[in-house]
């Protein structure tokens, strides 16, 4: 009996340097909140459309197909394969990108990770901060740097579409009246950062917050694809489970109705 709780007092205070240690290296970070709908086919088909065109150059989905994709996100096959599949011929491939690891070591300094469990792994409000939050840095050798993960070697991939903003300061998420950090005309707050849009891209701040929002959904259902199907399947499975009680109910005072 001594061994046991022995055992079980070294897991709990493993667990608890785990988490001490995970809290202390992500516990400061200041992340948006994203407001995704998981039932909206529409997002999702445009996340995977934005996944496919600027991201899967260098990151894969190593767990992810492109015919599951389509089923669940209901895109037609022939839309698949004319818009989607661009790195493979098959539809039951696996999302993979076509970049050699060697030579994405050498352009970068770090192998691309793959993407699959990313928003389980970083969560998805991470995620929306960070692809909104790359700004132009001379000093780094990509020419960019992010305000989420300093120095980090990805180049902005989708800076065509934000267009290029500079990072004027960090905001003091905790101080003043609480109604948060006053910006300027022009200015936005991404995290505890605040940048200022040097050249406009192809969509407007609020149309890029919007498509930055669909690709994090998409990331978020590529990381549990169940998760479409799971919450309606729950939902009838409840609705099931309060009728048989109340039938179980009804039974039972049938059973006992003589007895009293």
């Amino acid at each position: 009996m001594k061994k046991i709780i022995t055992l079980f007092v070294g897991f709990a205070a493993t667990a608890l340097m785990v988490s001490s240690v995970n809290a202390a290296g992500g516990g400061n970070e200041v992340k948006d909140e994203v407001h995704m709908n998981m039932s909206d086919k529409a997002s999702l088909q445009n996340g995977a459309k934005l996944f496919v065109n600027h991201c899967l150059n260098c990151h894969s989905l190593g767990y992810s197909r492109y015919n599951r994709v389509a089923e669940d996100l209901e895109i037609p096959l022939h839309l698949l394969k004319e818009n989607l599949m661009f790195t493979t011929e098959k539809e039951g491939d696996l999302m993979t990108t076509t970049m050699p690891v060697e030579d994405a070591k050498r352009w970068f300094g770090v192998a691309p990770p793959d993407l699959t469990l990313v928003a389980r792994v970083r969560k998805p409000d991470w995620i929306y901060t960070y692809l909104r939050a790359f700004y132009q840095d001379e000093s780094s050798p990509s020419g960019w740097n992010n305000s989420l993960f300093e120095n980090v070697a990805m180049p902005h991939a989708m800076y065509e579409l934000q267009g290029v903003q500079r990072m004027v300061g960090k905001a003091d998420m905790h101080g003043g009246d609480g109604h948060g950090p006053t910006l300027e005309a022009g200015q936005k707050l991404v995290g505890d950062a605040i940048f200022e849009l040097q050249h406009p891209g192809k969509l407007t701040p609020a149309e890029f917050d919007v498509a930055m929002t669909d690709l994090t959904a998409f990331l978020t259902y590529v990381a549990e694809p169940a998760q479409l199907k799971r919450k309606t399947i729950g939902v009838f499975t409840l609705g099931f489970l309060i009728i048989l009680l109340l039938l179980c109910i009804l039974l039972k005072k049938e059973y006992w109705r003589d007895v009293h």
